[in-house]
């Protein structure tokens, strides 16, 4: 009986090592810092350069059907998304609307044509 479940308890272990202990450890250990520590500020510059380093092989090198638009209209989508970003009071989804309704615009106006 064991046999048959041995592979399930294996994964679930394994997964939990992989996320939560990590997650728990993080916690214990985030709430003793200070939120304007620089370890902190560190840590977050890191995570926003991760994310804008990801924005740009997205937009530069895309897969998919953003492979086949052209790089100003990537370009120009992220742009005016990030303008109309910060026009909004810096509110993500605004800026996320924005873009990709830009992007569906013009790959739509680009297979018309």
């Amino acid at each position: 009986m064991i046999a048959e479940w041995w592979p399930y308890i294996v994964i679930i272990v394994a997964g939990w090592l992989a996320t939560d202990l990590w997650r728990w450890l993080g916690v214990v250990t985030g709430n003793r810092l200070r939120e304007d520590s620089e370890a902190l500020t560190w840590v977050k510059a890191v995570a926003t350069a991760l994310v804008m380093a990801v924005t740009a092989k997205l937009i530069v090198f895309p897969s998919g059907t953003l492979e086949a638009s052209p790089l100003w209209l990537r370009l120009a989508a992220a742009g005016l998304g990030f303008v109309a970003f910060l026009l909004a009071g810096q509110r993500v989804a605004v800026g996320v609307g924005v873009s990709l309704l830009l992007l569906v615009a013009g790959l739509y106006g680009l297979d018309v044509q």
